[in-house]
């Protein structure tokens, strides 16, 4: 029997209102045991803290998402301070600097994401990070901290970058992008990632896999993520499936 993990889920979002047990279940008969489920807005978290109270199987993570800048204000860095206190998550996150969003205010970002790292060093928590066309940044900025690792949320870098990040204690969520046929280089970089790098995700209901364009996408798809990455590696579907659990929960500590 298997173990499998979704490491990066907005089970919270609102598309899921109406058949959220019923999602959970058949990711119950499909062997997902957990899902991490990362804040995005200061607005959100009560709603989040609440459903992923209601069950075991949800992971609740905090965080201020660098989409969603617009709707952060300057009170929530210490927002987030209260709640990671009060409901203690196991990451800050999602949290990162989004450098190809049109219109962009850079500075603004970057005080942000160095807020919330500040904040993650202060409880000993690892990040979940979104990083678009920013990672040499990202990366200059963790190095200038003492983090307890985290995951590179739907990584598509260089396998340099992968490296420096790994030294850093950092893993690799790998999600639908993967199934798609001319997602070659992608695929090869999570083919020469080492094993104990990479954690499965599916960033639900967002990041839809290959033939299911335009669809919500769900946590019950990390088997076909899974059997995915069986393919393009010489390990086998169990080893994987142990290997990518095992290091979503030595780092989490679940």
């Amino acid at each position: 029997m298997l173990h499998l993990i979704d490491s990066h889920c907005h089970l919270d979002f609102h598309t899921f209102d109406h058949d959220r047990e019923a999602v959970l279940s058949r990711c119950v008969e499909q062997e997902i045991r957990d899902i991490i489920v990362p804040g995005v807005t200061h607005n959100s978290w009560p709603r989040l803290i609440d459903i992923c109270a209601q069950n075991s199987m949800l992971h609740l993570a905090l965080g201020l998402h660098p989409m969603f800048m617009h709707e952060h204000q300057s009170s929530d860095v210490e927002a987030l301070d209260w709640a990671i206190n009060d409901y203690q998550p196991i990451a800050v996150g999602e949290i990162g600097l989004d450098y190809y969003l049109p219109g962009h205010d850079k500075k603004a970002q970057m005080a942000l994401f160095e807020a919330q790292i500040k904040l993650a060093e202060k409880f000993e928590l690892p990040v979940i990070l979104h990083v678009r066309k920013a990672h040499d940044e990202v990366l200059k900025v963790l190095r200038e901290h003492s983090l307890k690792g985290g995951i590179v949320h739907a990584f598509n870098g260089s396998l340099q970058q992968a490296e420096f990040y790994h030294k850093l204690g950092f893993l690799f969520g790998v999600g639908g992008a993967l199934t798609y046929p001319r997602a070659q280089k992608l695929q090869g970089l999570f083919k020469a990632l080492p094993m104990d790098s990479i954690v499965l995700e599916t960033d639900a209901p967002d990041m839809p896999l290959a033939g299911h364009q335009g669809e919500r996408n769900t946590p019950e798809m990390i088997p076909i993520i899974l059997d995915t990455l069986t393919e393009i590696r010489s390990e086998t579907r169990s080893q994987i499936a142990t290997a990518t659990t095992r290091n979503c929960k030595q780092l989490f500590g679940f």
